[in-house]
């Protein structure tokens, strides 16, 4: 299709309360195929919880799980989808029965005829039980080319190359992010009593939502890599409180491939944004111009060194901040 309609939601999952989290990704898809959409995404680990995990035992997070395909919760998803012809992405976590048990942080898609596409994280966080992904993935929705980086993998812009190089027109971003204990960019915590007490005092939340630890940090970068790569990004976000500590700024929003947001939210809890896309803006576009005068023979030690652990990374990072590790 020449153009197509897409949608992008952000909510407040319950901790590992998956029947409920997975009737508002049905809530949802009923909105969304009823305003046109070929598509709508939801939150990274949106169905099993995010912050949650990291108290976890490994037999608690195993019974948390869902096989890809065959667990209850993708049976579900494909329920979703079939009924209401439109392709349904949400996230989970993912066991595979043979890999011995091995857990992921995993984006699942599936389509209006139940094809499922899995996507798994390359550099999860919140539990040192989880295992990394190893592979890009790209498949077909209504004749898009679509893929998708969960959260911390948007981060490198040598993923969002490899896409490009692919061919990816559609790039979904799932994240839980917004809020963090980190004083770069103009970030910090936001405190959840300002969530809790969002009706009596709405002005307080939405300040930090809107302001340097949510939107404003999110459009620093985030434009960039739908600019970038010549491609539209569905960026779909948790909001409200995620596990005991943490707060989620939502802002899910939709950029097109010359880094304008074209549809955002900064709903004060669930919510939807719908935009049409428009394959003609796939080719005409400065990011495509710009990386048509790459000289890959410069670009050698791009593949160089050892792969790090993302966690440990970040870590050494924040405790040159000043953060408290705990």
């Amino acid at each position: 299709m020449d153009r197509i309609k897409v949608a992008s939601v952000q909510m407040e999952h319950r901790d590992g309360d998956k029947d409920y989290n997975l009737s508002v990704v049905e809530k949802f898809s009923v909105k969304a195929a009823a305003q046109g959409a070929v598509a709508v995404a939801f939150p990274e680990c949106c169905i099993s919880s995010y912050m949650h995990l990291e108290g976890l035992t490994r037999p608690e997070l195993e019974a948390l799980a869902d096989e890809v395909p065959g667990g209850g919760s993708v049976d579900a998803l494909r329920d979703i989808a079939s009924a209401h012809k439109i392709h349904v992405l949400a996230g989970l976590l993912e066991i595979d029965r043979t890999e011995n048990n091995a857990l992921y942080n995993t984006y699942v898609a599936v389509s209006p005829d139940c094809k499922i596409t899995r996507y798994r994280k390359l550099h999860p966080f919140v539990h040192p039980q989880l295992s990394a992904g190893s592979e890009f993935v790209l498949w077909d929705i209504e004749g898009w080319k679509a893929s998708v980086l969960i959260c911390y993998d948007s981060n490198l812009v040598e993923n969002w190359r490899i896409l490009e190089l692919r061919g990816a027109q559609l790039v979904f971003a799932p994240h839980q992010t917004g809020g963090f204990d980190i004083p770069c960019a103009g970030m910090g915590k936001i405190a959840p009593e300002l969530w809790r007490n969002r009706a009596s005092n709405p002005a307080a939340i939405r300040a930090e939502i809107t302001g340097p630890k949510g939107m404003a940090w999110l459009k620093k970068w985030l434009p960039c890599r739908a600019y970038d790569s010549g491609a539209y990004v569905v960026f779909s976000n948790g909001v409200g409180v995620d596990g005991p500590q943490e707060v989620r700024v939502g802002c899910s929003m939709i950029a097109n491939p010359h880094g304008i947001v074209i549809a955002e939210t900064s709903a004060l809890g669930d919510a939807m944004v719908v935009a049409e896309l428009d394959s003609a803006e796939l080719e005409l576009n400065l990011g495509k111009s710009h990386s048509s005068a790459r000289r890959p023979e410069l670009y050698a030690e791009l593949a160089e060194g050892s792969s790090a652990a993302t966690k440990q990374k970040r870590d050494e990072i924040r405790k040159k901040l000043g953060v408290d590790l705990g």
